[in-house]
């Protein structure tokens, strides 16, 4: 059983999304460090772009200043090896777009991951009909490539791509970019149910979560919890980033147990 697999034996799972290189390099580390021991089953490992297309303004926000600082992809991966030196052993996800991945190099970003302890990728911008080339450069023993389908998705697509899915599903929950809402959007339930007509993998829902008390809701539906712009803002707006980290992971962890 893998790291992804252990983690979803206790549903539903709090998922925080978090960039390497905000506010600063060493901060993001210890911020993330404080998400996996406080409470967070699985993190996303935020690589950033300069174009993400996908993101709300307080996620950009950070990102970019992770660029600003100069934070590069191998920052990003090292940075998942010495999570892995302090201890962490939940799963690891690297999430970023593919630009930079392919700037990279694809087989030695996969090859680097691996060996540094990563469990998988998101990349926002790659749909499946375009992820061949990845799929092949991972060789044998691949890390699953996280899919992910909105409600916009027409029916037969969003059958094909959860048959094919690995690890665990991303359910976009709402249209737009990312961004804190108040509410759980209508219809979440029926679109959850839905995907898991076509797939024996967990179905995690993002975008749009900004409480505790949505988590709970949204957890009593989906399999996994994901967060990303809330937990920007609150490690943003605490006077101490890792008890900020801290405290953010505690709250919405406890209301999914």
């Amino acid at each position: 059983m893998n790291r992804i697999e252990e983690a979803f034996k206790n549903k539903p799972i709090f998922m925080p999304y978090f960039p390497v290189g905000y506010p600063d390099l060493a901060t993001s580390i210890d911020v993330l460090e404080a998400l996996a021991k406080n409470g967070a089953d699985l993190i996303e490992v935020g690589l950033s772009f300069s174009d993400p297309l996908a993101d709300g303004p307080v996620i950009q926000k950070a990102t970019q200043t992770a660029l600003d600082k100069g934070v590069t992809t191998k920052q990003v991966i090292a940075t998942v090896a010495e999570l892995r030196q302090r201890g962490v052993t939940i799963p690891l996800i690297l999430m970023g777009y593919y630009n930079p991945i392919l700037a990279y190099g694809l087989e030695k970003f996969i090859h680097d991951a691996r060996e540094a302890g990563a469990d998988g990728f998101i990349i926002p911008d790659l749909p499946p009909e375009e992820s061949a080339e990845f799929v092949g450069a991972q060789h044998a023993a691949p890390l699953p490539l996280i899919t992910m389908l909105a409600p916009t998705t027409p029916a037969e697509r969003m059958e094909q791509i959860a048959r094919n899915a690995r690890g665990f599903i991303y359910l976009v929950s709402v249209t737009g970019v990312t961004g804190a809402r108040t509410d759980v959007p209508e219809g979440l339930a029926g679109l959850v149910a839905r995907v898991r007509e076509h797939t024996s993998v967990p179905v995690c829902v993002g975008f749009g979560i900004g409480s505790p008390e949505q988590a709970k809701a949204v957890g009593e539906i989906a399999d996994g919890v994901i967060v990303g712009s809330a937990c920007v803002r609150a490690i943003d707006e605490g006077q101490n980033p890792v008890a900020a980290a801290r405290s953010f992971a505690q709250r919405f962890s406890q209301v999914l147990r």
